[in-house]
């Protein structure tokens, strides 16, 4: 996401709106210049329920400077009764289009700072909200539209709430599905490689190199060949003085022959592989390990065998850290 610059109350309605799009949506004229290759990212949208009282609640809305978040209720909202206590300076004027509610950080909150805002509808009715610091715990992600239910037993709000329940056994059922995935031998031996005991694994060094990123983290690369199948280790150490480093996405994909052998490999056919990290993120100052092995089966596609694999790694803010290239000799030793 990016900062925008002020505008009229419907220019930044439209930037909001564009928040809810995923990267994917991007021109693939784009994805091919940009030198730093942007993957999609979930769109965080969710609902409040506000019980019979409102005043007598106060839902917290977690914001970032990346993210403008809409707040939509069932009605209207007043514009002169809607207020934020000590936003100069911090936000952008909150803005009321029709039934929308715009807040725009202009710096990061720290964690320990609550902004109050109370939201007024055509009604009367005021809804109080606490603004808080965004992060990276799943329970502190950052809203990007919050829908707004002051009768949690109209029609709208049940189907909100029959919706979100069907996505979480959706959610629940996909977890279980990838656990029972990833419960084989080649996610054990990615595991080992974590753990730092290679030597418990057939696995032989072949290739090492040190990359550099653009967030100030620095990757060192080992890639090994083994019986029937190739490995790559990541050690992340993040220099970043501040902000936390975490993997958003690993993709293995095939390349063709004569095929230019930089990324972006757009056209490339998804293949299986295992993946293990020893931790979620990875704080300033700390290094961690990710380990992925790949099956010499992965070369062999439905169009064939295939020389070369091309593996990437995609950090939380969707930009591409680091790729690797996998030759199919190296699961062959």
């Amino acid at each position: 996401m990016t900062d925008w610059p002020s505008g009229t109350r419907s220019d930044r309605l439209t930037r909001a709106m564009r928040n809810l799009l995923p990267l994917r949506s991007t021109p693939l004229l784009v994805l091919v210049a940009s030198m730093a290759v942007a993957r999609g990212r979930d769109v965080n949208v969710r609902s409040a329920y506000i019980q019979d009282r409102p005043n007598d609640r106060v839902e917290q809305l977690f914001v970032t400077p990346d993210v403008t978040t809409v707040l939509q209720f069932q009605q209207s909202c007043d514009h002169a009764g809607t207020k934020m206590l000590g936003w100069e300076g911090r936000f952008a004027p909150v803005e009321c289009v029709g039934k929308r509610v715009l807040l725009e950080p202009l710096q990061a909150l720290e964690p320990e700072e609550r902004f109050l805002l109370v939201v007024t509808l055509t009604d009367g009715t005021e809804v109080p909200f606490t603004l808080l610091a965004a992060g990276r715990d799943e329970t502190r992600w950052p809203d990007q539209q919050v829908n707004v239910f002051l009768d949690p037993d109209s029609r709208d709000a049940l189907q909100a709430q029959l919706k979100e329940t069907r996505e979480r056994e959706r959610r629940l059922e996909e977890a279980s599905y990838r656990h029972y995935k990833e419960d084989t031998a080649d996610h054990a031996l990615a595991k080992l490689l974590v753990t730092g005991a290679i030597n418990q694994t057939s696995f032989v060094e072949r290739k090492k190199r040190i990359v550099k990123s653009e967030d100030g983290a620095t990757i060192v690369v080992r890639i090994y060949g083994g019986k029937a199948k190739a490995a790559v280790l990541f050690t992340v150490t993040n220099r970043h003085p501040s902000k936390p480093w975490s993997l958003a996405e690993a993709r293995l994909v095939t390349t063709r022959p004569g095929e230019d052998q930089r990324p972006p490999f757009l056209f490339g056919e998804a293949r299986p592989f295992a993946l293990r990290a020893d931790r979620d993120e990875i704080a300033p100052g700390e290094t961690g390990n990710i380990a992925v092995v790949v099956d010499k089966s992965a070369f062999d596609t439905e169009s064939g065998l295939v020389n070369t694999l091309a593996l990437e790694l995609y950090r939380h803010d969707g930009l591409m850290d680091t790729h690797v290239l996998l030759e199919r000799r190296l699961a062959r030793e």
